[in-house]
């Protein structure tokens, strides 16, 4: 029996008992009235924005030139469900990827709290809206980070036509998630300073990006969107030969899942300088979240991706989704000369989650936030 399955059969016998609840306590208090309860979230490039450091908060407005611009701008990009406790009809609750402890850590586990090291400084940011010659805003919300020599346009036209692929009313699966650079990892809590020593990897699928994945696989099959999620590790013990490996891995699941619309890289970014990390967040409904980033790739006539304006089209619906439902969640997409597999589907994105300054909780919690808007798109899709 599936999971949608089991939730349904539970929302149904819930519902028989509240209906039965009411008599049954008349039956046993007479003439007692009953109680009633109540209940009470570049050229000419400048970006707009706040950063946080050591607990004080500045504004900042920057430009073409200044010496921090990559790292404000988002300029960096390095980076080329587990522990659920219950679920409802519309969310699943995760259990902290802080209390979470994996059965098989593998050969890089996490480090302890005994063995962090003080080195540079946690920045906390949030990075706001951008303007330059490569930006330009979708129609109803998000921008894109045009860096291609395709009109910026051309890019809108295309923004506002359908995707290529419809989403249907079935139990087989319609999502692929998968990660490239599995053991890619993050901060155990918000703090002043970055660890001296850890290389932000680990082979800890409670600790890296699989968690991540976990979140958004949860959600979306909380909302009836069928899932398989790759947790293959891909970037270990070699970096080198990464997409190949995960190519090698998500194509024979292709194969046997036509089913499959939407196959989604899921990563972290890597933004920082000298002697510091980012920690671009944005706090949503109460708690803190990583601001993401889509990456759609564009072919230059080498890439062999003859339908990458297709998963453009997706991104671009997505983008609107994730920041018209979370407002501040989404840096902008960037539309850029890479191939990262997106050849693969017309639905192939790669997504950074964060950075590896974030935390834990935070990047667990945009897993979920990802999940919640993709699952809404995907059903809005459905024939």
């Amino acid at each position: 029996m599936t999971r949608y399955k089991r939730r349904k059969i539970a929302a149904a016998v819930k519902c028989m008992l509240l209906l039965l609840a009411p008599f049954a306590a008349a039956e046993a208090v007479k003439g007692v009235e009953l109680l009633k309860s109540a209940a009470e979230k570049m050229n000419g490039i400048s970006a707009v924005g706040s950063v946080e450091k050591n607990g004080t908060s500045t504004e900042y407005t920057l430009s073409r030139g200044n010496s921090t611009e990559d790292f404000l701008n988002g300029g960096m990009i390095l980076s080329e469900g587990y522990g659920i406790e219950a679920e409802t009809e519309s969310e699943a609750r995760l259990q902290s990827p802080l209390d979470m402890v994996s059965d098989s850590p593998g050969e890089k586990p996490y480090p302890t709290e005994e063995q962090w090291t003080e080195g540079g400084d946690i920045v906390r940011t949030t990075y706001g809206k951008y303007s330059g010659n490569t930006f330009f805003d979708l129609d109803k919300c998000g921008q894109v980070n045009n860096k291609t020599d395709i009109s910026n346009d051309k890019l809108k036209e295309e923004s506002r036509k359908i995707v290529d692929f419809t989403i249907e009313n079935t139990s087989e699966p319609q999502v692929l998630i998968y990660h490239t650079h599995t053991t890619e990892s993050f901060e155990p809590y918000v703090r002043k300073h970055m660890d001296a020593e850890f290389n932000y990897r680990t082979t800890d699928d409670t600790k890296n990006m699989i968690m991540v994945g976990n979140a958004i696989q949860a959600e979306l099959e909380a909302s009836g969107i069928g899932v398989i999620h790759v947790t293959e590790i891909h970037d270990y013990p070699s970096y080198n030969g990464s997409y190949a490996r995960s190519r090698e891995s998500i194509v024979p699941i292709l194969e046997q899942y036509p089913s499959i619309k939407v196959a989604l890289d899921i990563h972290r970014d890597a933004i920082s300088g000298e002697g510091f990390a980012a920690q671009p967040y944005v706090e949503i409904d109460g708690k803190e979240a990583a601001q993401i980033m889509i990456i759609s790739g564009c072919d230059d006539g080498t890439l062999n991706m003859p339908n990458y304006m297709m998963n453009f089209r997706f991104a671009s619906k997505l983008q609107q989704q994730l920041e018209g439902d979370n407002e501040g969640l989404t840096r902008p997409i960037l539309f850029d000369y890479r191939h990262y597999n997106q050849d693969l589907t017309t639905g192939s994105l790669l997504i950074e989650v964060g950075s590896h300054g974030n935390t834990l909780e935070q990047v667990q919690y945009s897993g979920q936030l990802i999940g919640r808007s993709l699952g809404t798109l995907l059903n809005d899709m459905k024939e």
